[in-house]
């Protein structure tokens, strides 16, 4: 099984959720229903980045670091031009 760790991006303030899930698509979609507490009120969604992982852990973990200052800084610099086309 691969996890997933995912990044949206709020089309309404444009900050930057970021989490795990075994099931990229169902998780996505519970998102964009509005299903999902901590992002209900930031639709509508865009999904910027995503990446597997074959742990649950190493998932876990790579999700706990791009939520830190260094992890928000990786995810700007790769998504440099994504975010200029914007």
């Amino acid at each position: 099984m691969i996890y997933f760790v995912y990044v949206l991006k709020s089309k309404k303030d444009g900050h930057f959720y970021t989490g795990y899930t075994n099931d990229l698509d169902r998780r996505i979609e519970e998102h964009k229903r509005g299903d999902v507490t901590s992002t209900r009120f930031r639709l509508p969604l865009e999904l910027v980045y995503f990446e597997g992982c074959l742990d649950p852990k190493d998932a876990f973990h790579r999700e706990i670091y791009l939520k830190t200052t260094y992890g928000k800084r990786y995810i700007k610099n790769r998504l440099k031009n994504f975010l200029t086309l914007e």
